[in-house]
């Protein structure tokens, strides 16, 4: 799930090379943590926050299948 929620990321941003992403397990519960350059945060996030409710949906959805929860959490 990391794998594509990056890919996504890379694709939006100016600079993808400062796009990374940390996972961290809790449980059934897989934390996100998507840290992008500062300039970059206003395109992951979206006008009204839409790319990332969406990007969050993915997530969700994805996590369904596995029978976990994950979350993604954008760096500041």
């Amino acid at each position: 799930m990391a794998e594509l929620v990056l890919e996504i990321a890379r694709r939006l941003v100016d600079d993808p090379g400062a796009v990374s992403i940390e996972e961290l397990e809790q449980g059934s519960e897989v934390l996100l943590r998507l840290t992008v350059a500062e300039a970059d945060r206003g395109k992951v996030i979206g006008r009204g926050g839409r790319i990332v409710r969406a990007l969050r949906t993915l997530v969700r959805a994805g996590g369904v299948r596995e029978g976990r929860r994950y979350l993604l959490e954008i760096v500041e």
